[in-house]
């Protein structure tokens, strides 16, 4: 599993270009969310591998009218991605502002189904022509983002098998899954043939592995059982020192190898 670690929640009193740098000296992927307001070109320099980056820029994956512009401004941001060297362009249900819902809806219909599906899959076309990959992530609409319609695991896991595009998979949070669903790994186990990336934060806090109530070491292994070779990122805060909080994020993902004597 490679590890990757999300540019924007750590080393947060640092400029953006620095806390990359630092990931990449530490020996991590970074993950960054909107490439608009920022230096590629700074960013590229610091030799640093990007993981994923946000993929589009308004628009509705599943309302029938701004389904188009989602496919047209992850059209737009495509150059950057490619520059960086992405290879994962990450998307959701509907269009957040500042991480809220821009026009919440709590109740969806066989529309939005279809429409999502039909919008995945056109996501997949356009990452097909450009080499890159669009993963949809689920969210949690109990505390971060409610009104976002068909946000669950199990809701996006259907969406990108319905798309059927081997361009377009599933940015599986578990940190929202845990929050919304539970049972994670059994949710990883059933996910596995169309994950992107998993991306990892604790209950409550969304703080690094091993400041909540989520088990990360049975995880862990249940994806190096499985044989999951894909990346693993941090998506979250660090509770304190922000070099201690990837530490344990690498703690929590090294996996001892079977028959391995662990010394204590």
């Amino acid at each position: 599993m490679r590890l990757a670690v999300c540019a924007e929640m750590v080393f947060t009193d640092l400029p953006f270009t620095e806390r990359v740098r630092r990931l990449h000296e530490a020996g991590f992927d970074v993950e960054l969310w909107d490439s608009r307001p920022k230096d590629i070109g700074a960013l590229k320099a610091t030799g640093a591998v990007f993981s994923s980056m946000t993929g589009y820029s308004s628009g509705s994956l599943v309302d029938p009218d701004t389904a188009d512009e989602v496919v047209r401004t992850a059209e737009t941001l495509i150059p950057a991605a490619l520059e960086l060297g992405v290879s994962r362009l990450v998307v959701h249900p509907a269009e957040l502002v500042d991480g809220h819902a821009a026009r919440p809806v709590y109740r969806s219909n066989g529309h939005m189904w279809a429409t999502g599906a039909r919008t995945l899959e056109r996501l997949g076309q356009l990452g097909e022509k450009h080499g890159v990959t669009f993963c949809l992530e689920n969210l949690n609409t109990i505390r971060d983002h409610p009104g976002i319609p068909l946000a669950r695991a199990k809701d996006t896991l259907a969406l990108v098998q319905a798309a059927g595009h081997p361009n377009a998979r599933l940015m599986l949070d578990l940190y929202h899954a845990q929050m919304g669903e539970g049972n994670l790994v059994e949710l990883v186990r059933s996910a596995l043939p169309y994950l992107g990336e998993i991306q990892v934060a604790d209950v409550p806090g969304r703080c690094e592995p091993g400041t909540g109530e989520i088990n990360y070491a049975a995880v862990a292994r249940a994806l190096a059982d499985a044989g999951y070779e894909g990346t693993v990122g941090m998506e979250a805060w660090a509770s304190g020192d922000s070099y201690a909080a990837l530490e344990a994020f690498r703690a929590a993902f090294t996996v001892p190898a079977p028959n391995m004597r662990v010394e204590v």
